[in-house]
């Protein structure tokens, strides 16, 4: 007997990501007995069962949840193999899946991509947020932008430039409690900061500046949220420059005593040198993400 259509793995993962069956329909475009006689014919062809049947629905088995993660690489490589094949053919036409961290895909990229699709019109681009440096290599996205240099020999990477990122509060705050003179006074302030993630703790570290969660009267691990709370005027807050330079009710804070450093790297997978589509956009990011950083970029 031979290996279980691809489509049968569709409709399991479908039903691990919805919960039910009629979920996964919905998202399938599928009819409900369609999927349930997908998943009926995978647990035949594989001889496991891959969920229980109770009152509150399906529950997937120790079985279903081990072969998530495989069946997850199946559809990446599926993907990612329609991508390659489109984009070897037609430059203008089909997908490039690009991942990105919170603050870069949602302030940064959008308008640049904008003006690239309006140019590109028959191009579809798919935007992830997240900061995963393993999802290039393991072909979940086309092209990244990520804040720290990679490792992994299988990717083309390029240094676009230094990315600063300083301190600023809003016109409101400054209005309500005045801008701190030193660090000492900083102290003082009401700081909006990250919750559970240490990256902002580690790097101020290496700046020889103790940071500690305690210090932040607003915690929160989403970097937009927390631009959002610095915009509301809730405390002071870290920004990249070249973001806060958008907004004229963004004033910095200790601009002279406090300002960190990031590198932001283009990435793409070493198999898509090839692929018309992807590099075409990879070389148009590289030069506007470039004219960002320098734009990012404090002045003496």
């Amino acid at each position: 007997m031979g290996a279980p259509d691809w489509n049968l793995y569709r409709s399991f993962l479908a039903v691990m990501h919805e919960g039910s069956l009629s979920a996964a329909a919905r998202a399938l475009g599928m009819t409900q007995p369609s999927v349930g006689r997908h998943i009926a014919a995978l647990e035949a062809a594989l001889k496991v069962t891959l969920f229980t049947r109770g009152p509150d629905g399906l529950k997937p088995t120790a079985t279903a949840l081990e072969m998530q993660a495989s069946a997850q690489a199946m559809a990446s490589a599926a993907q990612h193999a329609q991508r390659v094949a489109s984009g070897n053919q037609h430059e203008e036409r089909g997908t490039v899946r690009i991942t990105a961290s919170q603050m870069m895909g949602g302030e940064v990229l959008p308008e640049i991509l904008a003006r690239y699709q309006a140019q590109h019109p028959l191009l579809t681009i798919e935007l992830v947020l997240n900061n995963k440096m393993n999802d290039l290599l393991q072909l979940e996205a086309d092209i990244a932008v990520r804040m720290e240099r990679p490792t992994q020999q299988a990717l083309i990477a390029k240094r676009l430039g230094r990315v600063d990122i300083g301190l600023y509060a809003h016109q409101r705050y400054v209005q309500a409690r005045g801008l701190p003179r030193t660090m000492a006074e900083l102290a003082q302030h009401a700081m909006l900061g990250p919750d559970q993630d240490t990256f902002v703790t580690r790097l101020a570290a290496q700046h020889g500046i103790p940071l500690s969660r305690e210090m932040f009267s607003f915690r929160c691990d989403n970097d937009l949220a927390l631009l959002a709370a610095l915009r509301a005027g809730l405390g002071i807050g870290g920004s990249q420059i070249g973001i806060a330079r958008r907004d004229p009710a963004l004033m910095p804070v200790l601009a002279d005593q406090l300002t960190f450093s990031l590198d932001m790297w283009l990435l793409t997978h070493g198999d898509l040198r090839s692929n018309k589509r992807v590099m075409k956009l990879y070389r148009f990011l590289t030069q506007e993400l470039s004219a960002y950083a320098l734009s990012s970029q404090r002045t003496s």
